[in-house]
């Protein structure tokens, strides 16, 4: 599945997630996403740096440069006070979206 495909405010919520535990780059986050989904979900450059651009507009993300493991310098993304109240109340708006969605999808009885 492409970025494309995410539905509205998905990739928002996967990337703020995928920032959770530490500062990453663009390019760690797209990989951690693809990672953690088996593959499934796989964001390109395209939809993924407009994206992390818009959180740190928003005061979500806060971002430095630095260098990756290779050496490269690269722009390191991390969570911000704001952006962590805003993962969790998005999280739980996902969980009862995806739960109501499960419940019209499941088996009828």
């Amino acid at each position: 599945m492409s970025g494309s495909d995410l539905f509205t405010g998905t990739l928002d919520i996967l990337i703020l997630r995928t920032l959770q535990a530490d500062a990453l780059h663009g390019y760690a986050i797209g990989r951690a996403i693809r990672d953690h989904s088996a593959g499934v979900l796989s964001v390109e450059e395209g939809a993924l740096y407009p994206a992390l651009h818009r959180l740190q507009r928003k005061g979500l993300l806060e971002a430095e440069w630095g260098r990756t493991e290779t050496g490269r310098r690269a722009k390191f993304y991390r969570l911000t006070a704001e952006g962590s109240a805003h993962l969790a109340q998005e999280t739980a708006r996902w969980a009862e979206f995806s739960g109501a969605v499960s419940a019209i999808l499941g088996p009828r009885g």
